[in-house]
């Protein structure tokens, strides 16, 4: 199916230059990749080459109905649209700022820019110096890790997948990145588990009520040498009883 029947059904037929700028991106897919292999079919490509160029020119686009013409699931286009998007180079531009605006968490601007730029300085200290002036930590991935892990530790909810999608990225990718961060910023984004100092656990008055057996084994071994006077009386009373009914009987 041709881009400008599909463009027409998307609404966007009357912008030329997107077309055109469609067109372009699907003439450079089809040199790098191979569709049988990709498994994207021809009206699902003209869909993505269509969206990489509204994202290319700020043109709005509705996705949830490119996903519908796609006849994909959106997961499965998400991928799709991330491969052929990295394949012909398009860079996806992301900031903290557009995230949290997007995503209702705009308290979390000052937080997140702060963790990544930490982390950013103690990934490049990490790598060898020859290494370091090729690490790209401008990529939206990195940036969309440290909002994910800002926002997970503040407790608010932010849809991973979602957040994925955004910045372009795979979820192995993402999570690579994720234990990344959490191994060279833990105080910045990792969660401690709460544990319970031990020595209130041992001093608390409740404690003892779980364990009534050994209570009881307790508090019966303060009163052991009563209850042994009492029996040793009892049974000298009983030795005495016996020893008067001897006596009368004779």
């Amino acid at each position: 199916m041709d881009i400008s029947n599909i463009a027409k059904k998307l609404d966007l037929a009357d912008n030329k230059l997107l077309l055109r700028k469609a067109a372009e991106f699907r003439r450079l897919i089809d040199v790098q990749f191979d569709s049988s292999i990709i498994g994207v079919g021809e009206i699902c490509k003209a869909v993505i080459c269509l969206e990489i160029a509204a994202s290319r020119l700020e043109v709005i686009f509705n996705r949830q109905a490119a996903i519908k013409l796609s006849g994909m699931s959106e997961r499965a286009y998400s991928r799709s649209f991330n491969t052929l998007q990295n394949g012909v180079g398009v860079k996806v531009k992301l900031n903290v700022k557009e995230l949290a605006i997007q995503f209702g968490c705009v308290r979390m601007i000052a937080t997140v820019q702060k963790s990544l730029s930490v982390y950013k300085e103690r990934f490049l200290a990490s790598l060898p110096v020859s290494r370091r002036a090729n690490a790209d930590l401008t990529r939206p991935v990195f940036t969309a890790a440290a909002f994910f892990l800002c926002a997970k530790k503040q407790k608010l909810k932010v849809d991973k997948h979602r957040l994925i999608e955004v910045c372009g990225t795979s979820e192995s990718e993402f999570s690579c990145v994720l234990t990344s961060m959490m191994d060279l910023c833990f105080e910045f984004f990792g969660v401690p588990k709460e544990k319970k100092d031990p020595k209130e656990v041992n001093g608390s008055p409740g404690l003892l009520d779980v364990l009534p057996k050994k209570r009881r084994h307790d508090d019966s071994s303060d009163d052991e040498p009563s209850c042994n006077k009492r029996q040793k009386k009892m049974e000298e009373t009983r030795f005495e009883d016996c020893n008067s009914s001897d006596v009368d009987s004779s």
